[in-house]
C-alpha cells in the first residue's frame, strides 16, 4: 500500500465486529493506518492478532484480516478503545482514551459479552485508570461481563513472543469456554 494511501487514511472510524452472543469482545487501542485503509481490524503486516487468535485454539484456522466478519460465527467480535485511526496509539490523547472508555462501557452493556478483552495492557489502565492493572483477569466488570488485559499484538511489543501471547489468549479461551472464571481452578488467584 503506498504512503498516500495510507496517509489518507488518518483519523477514519472502522466498523465493529460485534452482535450478540458473543464470548468474547477483542478491544484494540485504536485502529492503525493500514487498518484503516483496508477497513479490517489488526491489518498490519506483523501484527501478530490473528496468528495468536489461532495458536491460543479460538480458531480452527489463521484468519486473515479481510475475513474478520468470521469470528462471529465463533462468538468473537472486535472493536477499539478509541475510534481514530493513527499512525501510533501515542497520537492519542488521554481524554480520548478516558472518552474511548465511556463508549467502550455503553457497548458492552448494550452487547453483554461474557468477556471483554482488552489487548494492552496500558491501555486497560488508562481506559480504567488502574495504574496498577497487570495482564490477565481483572477485578472490574462491566454488568456481568468480566475483564481481561491481555498483552498488546503489535509488533513492537517485542518482549511477548506468538508462544507467550497464544499462552495468555489461551488462558482467556479456557475461561470462556467455561462460562467464567470461578470456574476455571487457578484464574482469579493472582488478580
Amino acid at each position: 500500500m503506498r504512503q498516500e494511501e495510507l496517509d489518507a487514511a488518518r483519523d477514519r472510524v472502522i466498523p465493529d465486529v460485534i452482535g450478540d452472543g458473543l464470548r468474547v469482545l477483542f478491544c484494540g487501542i485504536n485502529p492503525g493506518l493500514m487498518s484503516a485503509a483496508t477497513g479490517h481490524h489488526f491489518a498490519r503486516p506483523g501484527n501478530r492478532f490473528w496468528p495468536v487468535l489461532h495458536l491460543s485454539g479460538f480458531t480452527e484456522r489463521q484468519l486473515l484480516p479481510a475475513e474478520q466478519d468470521e469470528l462471529l460465527r465463533y462468538g468473537l467480535g472486535i472493536t477499539n478503545t478509541a475510534a481514530r485511526a493513527t499512525a501510533r496509539a501515542d497520537e492519542l490523547s488521554a481524554e480520548e482514551f478516558r472518552e474511548g472508555g465511556r463508549i467502550l462501557t455503553a457497548k458492552v452493556e448494550k452487547w453483554r459479552p461474557g468477556w471483554l478483552a482488552v489487548v494492552g495492557v496500558t491501555a486497560y489502565r488508562t481506559v480504567f485508570n488502574d495504574k496498577k492493572a497487570r495482564i490477565g483477569p481483572q477485578e472490574r466488570t462491566i454488568g456481568s461481563t468480566r475483564i481481561w488485559a491481555l498483552p498488546n499484538p503489535s509488533g513492537l511489543n517485542a518482549h511477548w513472543t506468538v508462544g507467550t501471547m497464544a499462552e495468555e489468549f489461551g488462558r482467556l479461551r479456557v475461561a470462556a469456554e467455561a462460562g467464567g472464571a470461578d470456574e476455571v481452578p487457578g484464574v482469579l488467584s493472582d488478580p
